[in-house]
């Protein structure tokens, strides 16, 4: 069984015209009145197992939620000094915030996305130039995995990584990056691998609400 955290639907929206600071309580808040958080038994993208799942496309619908927590990302990002030449952000849950955070910063968005065996790959006639800089979108930092992978892809095209954006953040800061984790909200979460989850020993069913492909997990 999947249980929502969830507030009333019907409630009015949380941003307004005269809303000036976006706060981790601002985003926890749009997360809980889009039913986006949940709690129950989560197989993640990384295939480790968790107690706790963020949705984050339920958020992303809805763009007059998207803009504000782009533009504070970008926001943080231009405070750091940081300019990029392209925003990539991988399939499926990089795409929408990838491409909100790259209108917001006045540069291109693209993604990564998998091929047929799995691997990810830049695809539709992306290129990125030697010497780029690259901001890596994500709509959630679960372990760190997969940013890096995306990372591999493109330094090996001769890019360079400065950081990775993000909505939230799963690790409380620990996953293993060597550029800066530009986070939102962190989410505290317990995890799990496979054969160690307690909730599958208690039987409970196991839900995957991701867009991975089962053969990503091999």
């Amino acid at each position: 069984m999947t249980f929502i955290i969830s507030s009333d639907n019907n409630s009015p929206p949380l941003t307004s015209p005269h809303t000036t600071e976006f706060t981790p309580k601002t985003l926890e808040q749009q997360l809980l009145q889009e039913d986006a958080l949940l709690r129950g038994h989560f197989r993640l993208s990384s295939g480790l197992h968790s107690d706790t799942y963020v949705q984050c496309a339920r958020f992303l619908r809805r763009p007059d939620l998207a803009a504000p927590a782009a533009a504070e990302l970008a926001r943080r990002i231009q405070e750091a000094g940081l300019q990029p030449d392209v925003v990539v952000g991988p399939a499926m849950g990089g795409v929408v915030i990838g491409y909100e955070l790259a209108r917001q910063l006045g540069v291109p968005g693209i993604f990564t996305e998998r091929d047929e065996t799995g691997q990810m790959t830049l695809r539709r006639g992306f290129t990125i130039e030697p010497g780029q800089k690259i901001i890596i979108a994500e709509d959630v930092v679960t372990t760190g995995k997969s940013t890096n992978e995306v990372a591999r892809v493109l330094e090996g095209l001769g890019a360079k990584v400065l950081a990775v954006a993000s909505l939230i953040d799963r690790t409380s800061g620990k996953a293993d990056l060597s550029f800066p984790n530009f986070a939102l909200l962190p989410v505290t979460a317990a995890t799990y691998a496979p054969e160690e989850c307690p909730l599958c020993r208690a039987n409970i069913p196991v839900v995957k609400p991701g867009s991975r492909p089962d053969k990503a997990f091999s």
